[in-house]
């Protein structure tokens, strides 16, 4: 698809992976960086052209439907939508309390909000020429990280929703859907996890999101977790197909 003059909304683009696929597509389209914290949001865009911030949490009903009237009435609508805000807990399931409350946290913004803010600007995309979703999901969504266990379980969930999501919208609409499985990356989000001594440049999963954007390719398996699907994942393609002929 085309990567330039798009209108761009991404969640949790005030740092990290967010913030460099604003850096990186910003100063060919009108990005729009969306995160609960104003100043973080503001400090993020300061130097970067074309970017505009919006102040919501995706995790609150009535923060999306301000974020959608804002978006329609300020821009015009948009046509890509990047779902990439996150939240973890580093745990252990068998040594570790509250597990519930964490678990309802991590599913809440990892896969509820990106269903909701899709199902609430889905009408908004299909009017476009050209559209698409992007969901940041994780190399644990295939494989899961006993260290994080239900934000594994949370993008597990988001893979399948994905995958059903961009069948489905195949058949008869012009929105494409995208989905971006980052290993380890270098960033505040995973300094818990070794992240800065292990993780790849956020810069680098940006990088692989533009390529794979250009080239519409949907699966964006990023750095190992190519490698991981390749040896054990590849064969699931053809059981996707035959369970939806």
């Amino acid at each position: 698809m085309n990567i330039t003059n798009n209108t761009i909304l991404i969640t949790g683009g005030g740092s990290g992976i967010g913030l460099e696929i604003a850096k990186t597509l910003s100063p060919a389209n009108k990005v729009i960086i969306v995160g609960r914290t104003k100043e973080k949001l503001d400090a993020a865009a300061k130097d970067l052209q074309n970017v505009f911030t919006i102040q919501a949490d995706i995790t609150n009903e009535g923060d999306i439907d301000r974020l959608y009237e804002e978006v329609k009435t300020t821009f015009g609508g948009i046509n890509i939508l990047i779902n990439n805000a996150g939240n973890a807990y580093v745990y252990n399931l068998a040594n570790d309390g509250d597990i519930y409350s964490k678990a309802v946290a991590e599913f809440t913004t990892n896969y509820f909000a990106p269903i909701h803010l899709t199902d609430k600007f889905l009408p908004l995309l299909k009017q476009q020429n050209e559209a698409a979703i992007v969901n940041v999901s994780s190399i644990v969504g295939l494989v899961p990280g006993s260290h994080v266990p239900t934000y594994s379980d949370s993008k597990a969930a988001l893979h399948s929703h994905t995958r059903l999501l961009r069948y489905e919208l195949s058949k008869d609409t012009n929105v494409k859907v995208f989905e971006l499985m980052p290993p380890l990356v270098n960033t505040d989000f995973s300094v818990e996890i070794g992240g800065r001594e292990n993780g790849i440049p956020a810069s680098d999963v940006a990088n692989d999101l533009v390529k794979a954007l250009q080239e519409d390719i949907y699966e964006i398996r990023v750095g190992n977790t190519e490698l991981v699907y390749n040896n054990f994942f590849a064969a699931t393609e053809g059981a996707f197909a035959t369970f939806n002929p």
